[in-house]
């Protein structure tokens, strides 16, 4: 059936409103186009056409409108036009029960950016047949799911039966792909995985679709369970084959088709295969591959298929997807499912015995929801659906009713261009195809769509070379197409000749063509594209009138120095509209009949305020404004009263009128009454008419006023007596009558009425009497104790000097300050929380300071807490059992406003983050004020106020603080003595305290930093401060112990020691930080009992190595400047504020004195002072300039004089500002297939801030690297992911991709990579199912462009990893990568970084000869160390690695072999893979290439892979076990040999499903780990035969720790080794070991017998040496523990002097250390303890262990 056509004249009328509707720059848009030829003018717009008129003079390319104006014959114009047929049209039957549409087939033509819609009809029946086809997970962890399967068959029957009378069922089964590593290959698992099961498959269609039940439950009973190895399962190969195996399957022509997915278990999807099995799978070809007994035959060959793939494929054939899964898998499958624009997903029970009625919901949900979909659309064209009457659900179906014809309508637009092409310049599939139209659950229409892209037929029949073009050109179309050279209509001009000028000179001047173009065969060609027009160019189209800026107000064209207007428009700039639609009034009448429309306006013939523009009357105005302005007007002249009373009433424009009546409201335009304020009565009066009274109009006023009466005022002071009486009378009840009382409380009013108020008013305290720096103010409350009140209080410091706080806050509101944090937790306190350092206090303060850390981290500036510490709050009500916890929080001074309402928030929702504290608590104090609440809970009367006095060297002798309760913002009481006057005398000092030098440098070997403090006494009394550690680039817990107290000098005691207690040096720390300076804080606080803080009363400890805190001695003594230094004073008040990325405004107070300048130091937070710049000022500020972006600088500064520099002032920090970062780091390309790629980059080299996102942009490129099109963009926020796969590339295409990141100054410049991934190698890499990325589909059009999945935590370090992920070769736990890095060469220490006992790399040291001789204290006198070397021919066992600090020769080994790898890096490239790379070792000789190894830590087979490629330093192990550690060792050849090796031991950590140990879980996390040995083994000797064994328990286990293996053998052979089992867990153990002999070395080796086996050993020799081989002597006696020396390279022994020691005196003992003396030896502090009979102690330190 035939579209009717539209005949020429009504095309044309179309077309003419068209182009007289449209804007001036869309009607014109053919006519602007610069277009030679037919074809061009009709693509440049669908309304364009062209005139073949050969006499013709105007513009060729304009609209058929507009042609035909301008002379045009009909016949000549050529017009391509579109059609819309339908070829099929079957009426819909509603009477069958089967799906149906209307049309069935269309035919459309579209010219390029046109649009045509049609009506589309779908009939879906109330009953349809059904075929139902259940696919099921074989796995073995399935198998209670088919058995509760089986058993089903009548209930499932039975669900389809009320669905519909016509159905059929069928089963299909699947597993994995048999091929490595998803299946064990070995030849019994292949014939049986599973004890009773079938041999592992990838699909097998078990039962076509069928209508006989019974056939279908009874083959169903024969089958069995399979199995695979990895848990994610090959259903995606299932699903692609089902649905494409239309025969194989049974499905139906006319029926639902449902597919019920049923498993437990993730998918594989597209590249995963490819990834896994290292490239040799192709790309699925989505076809059919069953053999005759249905099995999938490909499975080997073929990859999996990708997401859009099934969903295109499913959607053509009419099936819907029901995913039945359990809750194990259910989040993987719900960001499936909704890919599919009609599915359901239910969850199934673990054993599947709920699946009946989860098919049942599915069914009755499915039925109620139809998608329209249009399949293989080609690019050109875009196809919408929508509906007028029927509603869409977020996946873009609609809700119908069935049994119903639902009416779409559909609307098909060609585009005009791709990427910037032009759609006819596109492939021919690119702009026609077969389009199907297909609903969910019918075959749909099929459309025949095409884009006209045809050339006008003008063309095809030209004249070339044609003598009507002087056969100069081609005469085609109606005019001459010139070649070039040549132009003219006829082709008679060259134009690269100039022709006589005179023709073209205007009278007048001189200049040819006006100046304005050029004379060519005696026509002007005038310049500007049609800007200059006229015989002489004399026309600028540019200078015709303009309104509002527009030219010709846009609507006409400037042609000849004129505005030629569309139209519908006239005017000299086309301003005026020919039509009076705008003068029209509601009446339908032009102007209200009271003017005349001129220009589209009304020109009333009576302007007033209140007509509008068609000279009608606003009511609305009228109403707002009528009735004021005639007010005063008519008081005057009807009263004599008002604003105009006197002569002035001469002035009002109207007359009034007094009457007795006024008509009602309804009959007049406006009724008005106001009150008279000088008789107080209230008058009225009317407005009738327009509503504009003028001279002549008169208004009526009523006569009578209304006046209130006069003889009720007397009441008024009568009522008022009266009530005042009563509430005397009620008072007085209250007061004296207990039963009025009680009943007087039980009225609502009355039992509300309390009052919470301060206790006191006033308190005045003398500073050397008080003992805290706080004040416990109580608070009452009064009345009525039900109910719970909080009051909210503020304490506002040194109100004596006003404007005080606010000039301190105003000062600098950047600087840091600290603020002090009181909460109340839900929980009570005990002595153990109150006690620092015991594991109760311990535990809680971590809770606490994580969940305040985690809140407070988004408040700009914030540090992390500090000073944590819990106590009890007695008078606190029914909580004051419950624990207060007391912190500190570092943060700018201008975020107290901030911090405030954020504790607020959190106190009030009674939590922070997972923090659960009490509501209605909290203290924060700030400088010079604090702010808080308490609580009063029911039955409270009395609760304390914890105000803080702000106790302060520099506060005046006599300050006042005030305590002020603001609100009750809980509660019903109100507030009485709000205020409390504070006033604390400060008398003469007993003593100043302070510290002896603000400076302080310590070894990290004096495992004690020791501070010393003193006092200056001026009245001999006892004196009392607080002190506290503070961190700066040392941490507490971490480089020493923090400590807060008091310290209290009794009378007379001038001199106090801080002792604080250092750590050692976890590697992990020595890695990330190097040798970098470390210093923390002591500060002096709170002075007490009349005492005084001095100068200093910060002092800075700086821990060093003994060689760096020696050096830094030696520099401080030689920096400090001689005494005397004069009477000059530090510099006070010293403030730093960036002043851009690379500039710090550093300013102080002049001490005082007569300073003659200020010396400045600065230098950045971490490193030596001794590396510190140094500027001179003479005034007291300083520009500090070309620094690093987003830099901590510390700076200092001090005063000097004619008599040298004073004391600096104390040290203060600033951070620059941040800078736009530099581009990324290297792009890497890991290419999966000639489509997919992972794109990878590392941070930028100077990220200059913190980095918040990256960019990634992608496209085309031609031959010429030029861009092709637009560029994908794709925003990373999460900076830590520094990846992105990108799928469906064009093959052999090249790529232009641009990487670029942001911080917050803004985006760094980017990246970029051009590459061709046809032209690159595929290499392996084992992604998790749904990696942590977008997977951007690049081919991806409109319909797929949302398929983007993502995974919970893949590829990045897990939340809970204290590791940082760092990118590059930087010597760090990488994410995915374990860095193990020796920079070490000749006369230098060797960085350990995976060859420690905390990685688990076996080390043994070789030390070279000393001599210790100690005193008695034993302490860190190591000056009087003596080194001497030796050599030994012996040679080190094979897995011993060597760390030497010897010569240059000697560090090597032979002459021309290797030196061992001074790298190895660790990559995890999936749970069970990883890549090992080294970097090349030094060696004299070419290299040959190199061997790795690698085996289980606990045992096993031994892998050994040789490369012989030199080149090559790194190699890809695969099928490791997860969560298993195992030990790699790698050397390198020349050839004089082997070289040594370098050792490490690494576990990749991964979820593993529950059911098979071995298999990774989908999706989940992995990481790198290293497991780490038992602490170092001391030795205690008990007799000649017996000695005790201790050590402490490893750091990190690789598992839960069950007990121990102590394994004893004698050191050089000869005996059997003997093994002891201790059982249990601590933190330390201990183990005798009796039956030893006498001057025999034995060696020792511990292990740890964890829940995934045993971890690394720790190995020691020891030997029990009696004195001159004589018996074992008696306490005293000069016995004692040898340790021995096993033959190696170099050996080195150490002696001990006698010394005294508990009163004993020791003989000499030999103590040896060599090869073997412990295989973990890291930088840390290492403490080894060798006893004799509980005697002698000997502590050996780090350096020992480095020389």
């Amino acid at each position: 059936m035939a579209v009717p056509r539209c005949s020429p004249w009504v095309k044309l009328l179309l077309a003419a409103m068209l182009s007289v509707s449209l804007p001036g720059n869309m009607a014109n848009r053919c006519k602007k186009a610069q277009v030679k030829t037919c074809t061009e003018c009709i693509r440049v717009d669908k309304s364009c056409a062209y005139c073949t008129d050969e006499l013709f003079k105007e513009r060729r390319c304009n609209t058929q409108a507009e042609l035909l104006a301008a002379g045009c014959r009909g016949e000549s114009v050529l017009v391509m036009e579109s059609s819309l047929d339908i070829t099929e049209n079957t009426q819909i039957d509603t009477t069958l029960h089967r799906s149906q549409v209307s049309p069935q087939g269309l035919q459309v033509r579209l010219r390029p950016g046109e649009e045509r819609s049609f009506v589309f009809k779908v009939f879906e029946p109330l009953e349809s047949p059904v075929d139902l086809y259940i696919l099921m997970d074989f796995s073995n962890s399935m198998s209670d799911d088919l058995d509760n399967l089986k058993q089903m068959g009548q209930n499932l029957a039975k669900i389809l039966r009320q669905l519909t009378s016509d159905y059929t069922i069928g089963f299909g089964k699947f597993v994995d792909k048999v091929s490595v590593p998803q299946t064990d290959m070995r030849p019994e698992k292949l014939k049986e995985p599973w004890p009773n099961s079938d041999p592992p498959f990838s699909f097998k269609n078990v039962i076509s679709l069928t209508e006989n039940v019974e056939e279908f439950w009874d083959k169903l009973q024969g089958e069995r369970i399979s199995g695979n190895l990895d848990a994610p399962e090959g259903g995606f190969d299932a699903i692609l084959q089902t649905a494409v195996c239309t025969r194989h399957i049974g499905w139906r022509a006319d029926s639902t088709h449902l597919l019920v997915f049923s498993t437990e278990s993730a998918f594989h999807y597209e590249a995963d295969g490819a990834n896994v099995l290292a490239g040799i799978m192709n790309r699925n070809d989505e076809k059919c591959h069953l053999d005759a007994v249905g099995t999938y035959t490909q499975d080997k060959t073929q990859d999996y298929p990708s997401v859009p793939t099934l969903v295109r494929l499913l959607a053509k054939h009419n099936i819907i997807p029901i995913f039945a899964v359990t809750n194990y898998s259910y989040s993987y499958y719900e960001k499936l499912h909704k890919y599919f624009p009609v599915s359901s997903l239910g969850v199934l029970q673990e054993d599947s015995s709920n699946i009946v009625e989860l098919l049942e919901e599915a069914f009755y949900r499915i039925r109620s929801n139809l998608d329209i979909r249009a399949l293989d659309s080609p690019r050109g064209v875009r196809t919408e659906v929508t509906s007028d009457t029927l509603q869409k659900t977020e996946t873009g179906s609609f809700h119908i009713k069935r049994g119903e014809v639902g009416t779409y309508n559909v609307q098909l637009r060609a585009v005009e261009d791709i990427d910037g092409t032009h759609v006819c310049q596109l492939a021919e599939e690119d702009q026609r195809g077969n389009i199907h139209l297909k609903p969910s659950f019918s075959d749909g229409l099929r459309m025949d769509v095409s884009v006209i892209c045809d050339v006008c037929a003008c063309e095809l029949q030209k004249e070339e070379q044609s003598a009507r073009c002087h056969y100069r050109g081609d005469f085609m179309c109606g005019h001459c197409v010139c070649n070039e050279g040549w132009s003219g209509k006829t082709c008679n001009c060259s134009t690269g000749s100039l022709s006589d000028t005179q023709p073209c000179l205007r009278e007048g001047e001189d200049k040819p063509c006006s100046g304005r173009g050029e004379c060519q065969c005696g026509r002007c060609v005038c310049y500007g594209e049609g800007r200059y027009e006229g015989h002489f160019c004399e026309y600028d189209n540019f200078q015709c009138p303009r309104t509002s800026g527009f030219l010709c107000n846009d609507r006409g064209r400037c042609s000849m120095g004129q505005c030629v207007c569309e139209p519908g428009w006239t005017g000299r700039s086309c301003d005026c509209p020919l039509s009076n639609a705008t003068c029209i009034d509601s009446n339908g009448g032009i102007c209200n009949g009271r003017g005349y429309c001129e220009c589209g306006r009304c020109h009333c013939n009576q302007q007033s305020l209140y007509t509008d523009t068609t000279c009608e009357i606003n009511y609305s105005a009228i109403r707002l404004g009528l009735c004021e302005d005639l007010r005063s007007c008519v008081q005057c002249q009807a009263w004599g009263t008002g604003e105009k009373k006197g002569r002035t009433c001469e002035e009002c424009s109207f007359k009034v009128k007094m009457v007795d009546e006024l008509k009602k409201a309804e009959e007049v335009v406006e009724y008005c009454s106001f009150r008279d304020e000088d008789d107080d009565c209230t008058y009225s009066y009317t407005v009738e008419g327009d509503g504009s009274p003028g001279p002549n109009s008169t208004v009526l006023v009523h006569r009578k006023k209304d006046c209130p009466p006069g003889s009720f005022w007397w009441l008024i002071p009568l009522l008022i007596f009266l009530l005042l009486l009563l509430a005397l009378l009620l008072l007085l009840c209250w007061k004296f009558c207990a039963c009025c009382k009680a009943c007087l409380g039980l009225l609502p009013c009355c039992n509300r009425g309390h009052m919470v108020g301060f206790k006191e008013d006033h308190y005045l305290l003398r500073e050397n009497l008080m003992a805290s720096d706080h004040l416990d103010t109580p608070m009452l409350r009064s009345g009525n104790l039900k109910g719970r009140d909080t009051v909210r209080w503020k304490i506002t410091n040194n109100v004596q000097r006003p404007g005080f706080a606010t000039h301190a806050a105003s000062t600098s509101p950047s600087e840091l300050v600290p603020y002090g944090l009181s909460l109340r937790l839900g929980r009570l306190c005990t002595e153990n929380l109150m006690k620092p350092g015991t594991r109760e206090c311990d535990q809680l303060r971590q809770e606490v300071e994580e969940n305040l850390n985690e809140v407070y981290r988004q408040v700009n500036g914030a540090h992390k807490l500090q000073q944590t510490k819990f106590r009890q709050q007695p008078n606190a009500g029914k909580k004051q059992d419950h624990t207060i916890v007391d912190t500190v929080l570092l943060a700018p001074r201008s975020a107290k406003q901030t911090l405030l309402k954020l504790t607020e928030k959190q106190v009030e929702q009674g939590s922070f983050h997972e923090l659960k504290v009490a509501r209605g608590y909290y203290t924060l104090t700030s400088e010079q004020d604090a702010r808080g609440m308490v609580e009063f809970q029911e039955g409270v009367e009395l609760v304390d106020v914890r105000v803080p006095l702000f106790i302060r060297p520099e506060d005046d002798d006599e300050k006042q603080l005030l305590v002020e309760a603001i609100d009750v913002p809980v509660g019903t009481a109100t507030l009485g003595r709000r205020l409390v006057n504070i006033t604390i005398i400060k008398e003469q000092a007993s003593g100043v305290v302070s510290f002896e030098q603000p400076e302080y440098s310590v070894s990290r070997g004096e495992q004690v930093a020791r501070i010393p403090v003193v006092r200056r006494i001026l009245d001999n009394g006892k004196s009392q401060v607080s002190y506290s550690t503070q961190d700066n680039t040392a941490h507490g817990h971490r480089d020493y112990v923090p400590l807060e107290g008091e310290l209290l000098f009794h009378p007379g005691e001038t001199w106090k020691e801080l002792q604080v207690k250092l750590l050692e040096l976890k590697e992990v720390d020595s890695l990330l930080r190097g040798r970098q300076v470390r210093r923390f804080h002591v500060q002096l606080s709170n002075p007490k009992y009349g005492a005084r803080l001095g100068q200093p009363n910060m002092a800075t400890v700086i821990l060093g190595d003994q060689d760096e805190t020696d050096r830094s001695l030696i520099n401080q003594t030689l920096s400090s400047p001689l005494p005397p230094r004069g009477d000059l004073g530090a510099p006070q008040n010293p403030n730093a504020k960036a002043a851009g990325s690379r500039k710090i405004h550093f300013n102080w107070l002049p001490p005082p004195g007569k300073p003659m300048g200020y010396r400045v130091k600065y230098w950045i937070q971490g490193d030596s002072e001794s590396e510190a710049h140094l500027l001179d000022s003479k005034v007291p500020s300083v520009e500090l300039t070309n620094l690093y972006p987003y830099c901590d600088y510390e700076m200092k500064v001090c005063a000097y004089g004619a008599q040298g520099e004073g004391p600096y002032s104390s040290l203060v920090s600033c951070r620059t500002h941040q800078e736009v970062p530099s581009e990324p780091g290297r792009l890497a390309f890991n290419v999966v297939s000639s489509t997919v790629t992972q794109l990878s980059w590392a941070e930028p080299a100077e990220t200059n801030g913190e980095i918040t996102a990256y960019e990634v942009c992608y496209g085309l490129v031609n031959e010429d690297n030029r861009p092709i099109g637009p560029m994908k963009k794709v925003l990373v926020d999460n900076p830590k992911n520094r990846m992105l796969l990108i799928e469906n590339l064009r093959e052999s295409q090249p790529y232009r991709y641009t990487v670029k990141a942001r911080n917050g100054a803004g985006w760094g410049p980017e990246r970029e990579a051009i590459i061709n991934l046809a032209t690159q190698p595929k290499r392996p890499m084992s992604i998790p199912i749904i990696p942590d990325i977008p997977i951007v589909d690049a081919q991806g059009g409109e319909d797929y462009e949302s398929f983007l999945m993502y995974s919970d935590d893949v590829l990045r370090s897990p939340a809970s990893s204290q590791r940082p992920s760092v990118s590059d070769d930087t010597e760090h736990l990488v994410n995915g990568r374990m860095d193990s890095a020796y920079p070490g060469s000749a006369n230098s220490l060797h960085r350990m970084t995976a060859a420690n006992a905390a990685y688990g790399t076996h080390l043994s040291p070789h030390l070279s000869h000393r001599v210790l001789s100690s005193s008695s204290t034993l302490t860190r006198d190591y000056h009087s160390l003596t080194r001497t070397e030796h050599s030994h021919s012996g040679t080190l066992p094979r897995d011993y690695s060597t760390l030497t600090s010897l010569s240059s020769q000697d560090s090597r080994g032979a002459s021309g072999v290797p030196d061992t790898p001074t790298r190895l890096v660790f990559s995890a490239l999936g749970p069970t893979s990883l890549k090992v790379s080294w970097q090349e070792p030094q060696c004299d000789r070419v290299l040959l290439g190199y061997s790795v190894e690698y085996q289980l830590l606990n045992g096993g087979e031994l892998y050994r892979l040789n490369i012989p490629n030199p080149g090559q330093t790194s190699v890809v192990v695969e099928d490791l076990l997860p969560n298993h550690s195992y030990v790699f060792r790698v050397r390198a050849q020349s050839q004089e040999g082997w070289g040594r090796e370098r050792e490490g031991v690494i576990t990749i950590e991964s979820q593993v499903h529950p059911q098979s140990p071995l298999c990774p879980l989908p999706g989940s996390a992995f990481t790198l780990s290293t497991p780490s040995a038992p602490g170092p083994l001391v030795f205690t000797a008990l007799s000649p035969d017996s000695l005790q064994l201790s050590w402490e328990r490893p750091r990190r286990p690789n598992g839960d720790i069950l007990g121990y293996l102590v394994t004893c053998e004698m050191a050089q052979g000869g005996g059997p080794a003997t093994t002891f089992r201790v059982d249990g867990d601590s933190l330390e153990s201990r183990l005798t070991v009796p039956g030893l002999g006498e001057n025999i070395p034995y060696k020792f080796k511990v292990q740890a017998r964890t829940t995934e086996g045993f971890g690394p050993e720790r190995e020691g020799v020891i030997t029990i040496e009696s004195q001159d081989g004589g018996p074992f002597p008696q306490l005293g006696s000069h016995s004692g523990l040898f340790q021995n020396t096993l033959q190696s390279e170099y050996s080195s022994s150490t002696t001990t002097e006698p010394f005294f020691m508990d009163g004993l005196t020791v003989g000499t003992q030999r103590l040896e250390a060599g090869g073997s003396l412990t295989r973990h030896v890291t930088q840390e502090f290492v403490s080894r303890t060798l006893t004799a009979s509980g005697s002698l102690s000997t502590h050996v330190d780090q350096q020992f262990f480095q020389t």
